[in-house]
């Protein structure tokens, strides 16, 4: 394919420049370039980008979502353009801007955003239902952006406290003889939990959060004969809750209280001969008003780029043993 060369102009509105597309000695422009193996030169708010055909326009259309974005106030760093270059590549239905622009705000100051369309998909229905279920690999964000919205809730008095709720199968029915007091006991299951929360709230606002029960982190197996009013409830690991678990905790369900249930489908460690109750509860609830199931996918997932081919990887060779036994 033959080299070829497009020459268009940039507009910054509102006081921004093309410096904040730029970076620090230009190194955005240059992840642009290494990512695309095109060359960018710039003179003003004039572009000329040279290389083959098909990448010189995907980097057109780039930069000026690029642009876009920081005309809206957003600010460009390397993880932005690589999710912008990932949701593009994806034919996302939602330009980058459109997904980046739905801000959820913590008490820490931090602003956390969705970076996926599966992730823009997710809040929106947290928003819009009382039960929303989100199934998907790890590192998609469902437990992180629940904690967020729930978080938010919390700082707006939408609710009253935080119940986040997780399976302890590796504890199972022995917890009573491990020394200490319930927190102590799952403290080591509960711990990524923990440290979500780390990030969102000051620890010593956590800690007092804490005493006064407006954030509590327990097993699900001291969930039952609960009913929760004003929370917003969060159950992690859901895969690991049995059928009669996950019609437990589903009616602790109160007045003003929302329920997110995170779970990833392909790592159930229930022993073989016990049912996950999140696989079953699909086909007993998905057409109820009001409950919404979000299925994220590998496209989803915003940790490091190795974990999104660990992820196919390991899909690729279930679904071969999978073949493999049907012959």
């Amino acid at each position: 394919m033959s080299i070829t060369k497009q020459k268009f102009t940039l507009d910054f509105v509102g006081g921004h420049s093309i410096a904040e597309l730029l970076g620090d000695r230009d190194k955005l422009i240059r992840l642009i370039e290494k990512e695309y193996n095109v060359e960018v030169f710039v003179l003003g708010n004039d572009i000329e980008v040279a290389g083959k055909s098909k990448n010189v326009n995907k980097v057109k259309k780039l930069l000026n979502e690029l642009t876009l974005q920081i005309n809206l106030g957003q600010q460009i760093n390397a993880q932005k353009i690589d999710d912008s270059i990932r949701i593009m590549e994806s034919k996302s239905i939602l330009t980058p801007h459109e997904i980046f622009n739905n801000l959820i705000t913590v008490s820490s100051g931090k602003k956390i955003k969705p970076r996926t369309e599966g992730q823009q998909k997710y809040v929106e229905a947290i928003k819009e239902n009382t039960i929303v279920f989100s199934i998907g690999p790890a590192g998609t964000g469902k437990t992180y952006l629940a904690l967020a919205m729930a978080v938010n809730a919390l700082e707006k008095n939408e609710i009253g406290r935080i119940v986040l709720v997780k399976p302890v199968v590796e504890a199972g029915e022995k917890l009573g003889y491990l020394p200490g007091d319930i927190y102590d006991k799952v403290n080591p299951y509960l711990r990524p939990l923990y440290d979500a929360l780390y990030e969102m709230v000051d620890i010593e606002i956590f800690q007092q959060y804490m005493d006064m029960g407006i954030i509590e982190v327990v097993p699900l197996a001291y969930m039952r004969g609960r009913t929760l009013n004003d929370s917003f409830i969060i159950l992690d690991e859901a895969q690991n809750a049995s059928p009669e678990q996950m019609k437990m905790f589903l009616t602790r369900l109160g007045f003003g209280s929302k329920i997110v249930v995170t779970g990833d489908i392909t790592q159930v460690d229930l022993p073989v001969e016990k049912k996950s109750g999140l696989i079953l509860v699909r086909k007993i609830l998905e057409n109820v008003p009001g409950i919404e199931f979000v299925y994220l996918t590998s496209k989803d997932i915003v940790r490091h780029t190795l974990v999104q081919k660990i992820v196919n990887a390991y899909k690729a060779y279930e679904e071969d043993l999978k073949n493999g036994s049907k012959k």
